[in-house]
Formats: structure tokens, C-alpha cells, sequence
């Protein structure tokens, strides 16, 4: 039986709960963010409820829910923006990790000869870094971050961008993420998806939007066959 691996030519990744589990540092910015406001710290587990669209979306609901729902003021953001940044800069991968198995899968697509990269909603100010600091910016060929909001998943913009620089047919590159986002992002550009089981996203899959693999751990790319999705 044809494994995954003999079908597909290239492999992108999501970043933020995928291959790294940021929302430690992320959360630490924001609340030093909120701090400066002199606004209240959010949780760990509420912080990371909020990734996956960006910092600006990050941090303006953030404050929104540190102030009991207060929509942000014009003033406000920027200044908050700039905060975060500032801080989340210097602190990209102090409490963050690599998944298990993270090193292991993209080192052994490799060796099957797919080339690899990451598609992230992350700014590209922060997601190369983080990439670095992580160990992981050698095993891949390259990242896309948006350059506009309109770029962002679930448009299926990066990862066209990614099927033409690799030179590979959306039917042959998989997407691989843990958010509905990635599965919208995947489905609108024709690519096949594997969702992994941990990550942020706590919502449950849309009826219709199952993925066609889903995988406790990366590693399991490696075997899985191609005639064993568990999209219905």
C-alpha cells in the first residue's frame, strides 16, 4: 500500500502550535503588555485561545478581555502593539519548546527527498527568528508570513505562493496544522491536510472540514498510508 510520503513532494507546516509550542513567551508579552496598560494578566490556557490570527488580533483581544469586553481604543493598540513587540522580540524561545517528534519528521521527510517549509500567520519579524532560536530554519527550504492581512490563513494565498516556488501541484503539497484555520487554508488551495491532536485550537472541526489525516505526533507522517485518511 502507497504511503503519504511516495505521493506527496512537499510538506509545509503550520508554526504556533505545530511544530512550536510559543504560547508560553506569547503569553508572557501580552501580559507584560497588559501590565504597561495597567491592565489585568490573562492565563496561559486564555492566552493561548487567542493564537493563530496574528498579533494585532492577539493583542487587541487581549486587552479587550483583560478590561471585561471594552472594545480597544485608536490610541491604545499601537502603543500596545509596540509594547509587545518590543518585549516578544527578546523573549521568543525562553519557556517555549519544539513538540515530540518535530526534528525527527521533518529530518526524516527529508530523507525522502520532500522539500519542506512553514506557512505561518505569524509575522515574518518573528516567525524566521523563532525558527532559528527553535534549531528548525535549516531543515526547511524556506517560511512564508503575510505581508497584508488579506494574506493570511485561511486564504489559501501563502500556501499557492509555496506550491509555485516548489514547483509542486497543490495535490502534492501537504499542509500540516492544528487549527480549522490551516484545514480552510489547506481546502482552499486543493492541498491535502493532517491536523495534529494538540496544538491551540479547542473549537471543534466544522461539519464537512474533517482533515485527511490527523496524527498525535508528527513522526507519524512518515508511515501513514495514503489510503488511510480519516477524512469521511
Amino acid at each position: 500500500m502507497q504511503k503519504l510520503t511516495d505521493h506527496i513532494r512537499g510538506a509545509a507546516f503550520d508554526l504556533d502550535g505545530t511544530l512550536v509550542d510559543s504560547a508560553p513567551d506569547l503569553a508572557a508579552a501580552l501580559n507584560h503588555t497588559l501590565a504597561s496598560l495597567g491592565a489585568s494578566a490573562l492565563p496561559e490556557p486564555r492566552v493561548r485561545a487567542l493564537i493563530g490570527h496574528g498579533v494585532e488580533r492577539l493583542v487587541s483581544r487581549g486587552i479587550a478581555e483583560s478590561l471585561g469586553g471594552r472594545a480597544v481604543n485608536e490610541t491604545e493598540l499601537p502603543r500596545a502593539l509596540a509594547i509587545f513587540r518590543a518585549f516578544y522580540g527578546r523573549n521568543l524561545f525562553r519557556r517555549s519548546r519544539l513538540y515530540s517528534g518535530v526534528v525527527e519528521a521533518l529530518e526524516g521527510l527529508a530523507r525522502a527527498g520532500i522539500d519542506l517549509c512553514c506557512i505561518t500567520n505569524k509575522d515574518a519579524a518573528f516567525a524566521e527568528p523563532l525558527l532559528e532560536a527553535a534549531g528548525l530554519r535549516q531543515l526547511l527550504r524556506f517560511s512564508l508570513s503575510p505581508r497584508d492581512p488579506a494574506e493570511r490563513k485561511p486564504d489559501a494565498h501563502m500556501l499557492l505562493a509555496a506550491c509555485e516556488r516548489l514547483g509542486s501541484p497543490p495535490s502534492r503539497l501537504l499542509y500540516v496544522g492544528d487549527s480549522t484555520i490551516d484545514l480552510l487554508a489547506a481546502r482552499a488551495a486543493g492541498c491535502p491536510v493532517a491536523r495534529v491532536t494538540y496544538g491551540y485550537d479547542s473549537q471543534a472541526t466544522p461539519a464537512g472540514l474533517e482533515p485527511d489525516w490527523r496524527v498525535d505526533n508528527l513522526t507519524e507522517l512518515l508511515t501513514v498510508s495514503l489510503r488511510e485518511p480519516t477524512r469521511s
